[in-house]
């Protein structure tokens, strides 16, 4: 398609794609589209993004069914960037189950970023009980605020995870999980370790039979994200830190692993 040509995609072959309610004019989610997916969009008139973690095209509203019908298609004077003009089916683009991605605003007095819209509907019931994993937003946690820097995302969790014991449980996924106990997070951790056992047995096999690994890949990666998340659950609900962990790994560097285990108090 001809259009396609005008358009600045980036290294990766990408373009930032913003989805505006026709409406209200309210901002409901950031995605990202290649030439495939803007194509696939135009035909069909629904909403069709690229997945970067899963090296792959989506549908949104493929899991959740949360569709979006495109009415009209923008871009920028700079053609670097799409924005679609949708009906957003069922009301909630964002995976947390609220309207819009974009609600967590900055409380200038403090310089703390606040829940700016209330949950519609809880993501389990939306996704089932894997903690809502649609993967239509794989750069998003579970309890995501602005993107962060890799270097960041521990620090903005423990905020995040310290700020979740005071949130509603019906509305809040961590606070749920704080409401049921210690024994109901460890069994989370549990749940997910097995998951990511499974995923890097997966990729193993994936490799051994010389198929493409770029999903297998995905999927550990996802189902590790999950390990760690919910191990840092527990560790907020102990009173403790990623900082805490973090602090004992750099304790290490340099010593022999060999050594480091047994100088452990037996």
């Amino acid at each position: 398609m001809r259009f396609l040509d005008t358009l600045k995609f980036n290294d990766d072959g990408l373009i930032p794609a913003i989805a505006q309610d026709r409406d209200t004019g309210q901002i409901l989610m950031m995605a990202w589209q290649n030439k495939e997916a803007l194509e696939l969009t135009v035909k069909t008139g629904t909403g069709v993004y690229f997945s970067r973690s899963r090296g792959k095209l989506w549908h949104k509203g493929e899991t959740s069914g949360h569709t979006q019908i495109v009415h009209d298609i923008y871009t920028d004077c700079d053609a670097d960037v799409i924005t679609l003009i949708i009906t957003q089916i069922g009301g909630i683009a964002c995976h947390t189950g609220r309207k819009s991605c974009f609600y967590q605003k900055l409380n200038m007095a403090n310089l703390t970023w606040e829940p700016s819209e209330d949950v519609i509907k809880n993501p389990e019931d939306i996704y089932g009980s894997q903690n809502h994993k649609d993967k239509s937003h794989a750069a998003h946690s579970p309890s995501s605020t602005a993107k962060a820097t890799p270097n960041q995302v521990l620090t903005e969790l423990d905020a995040i995870l310290n700020e979740r014991k005071n949130a509603d449980k019906d509305n809040s996924y961590v606070a749920s999980l704080y409401h049921k106990g210690l024994n109901k997070i460890l069994e989370k951790v549990g749940e997910e370790t097995t998951e990511a056992i499974i995923a890097a047995k997966e990729l193993q096999l994936v490799r051994s039979l010389n198929q493409d690994d770029s999903d297998a890949k995905a999927d550990l990666v996802y189902e590790v994200a999950d390990v760690w998340f919910h191990s840092l659950v527990a560790l907020s609900h102990l009173g403790l830190s990623s900082e805490e962990v973090l602090g004992e790994l750099a304790r290490r560097f340099g010593l022999s692993g060999i050594d480091e285990k047994n100088a452990r108090p037996h």
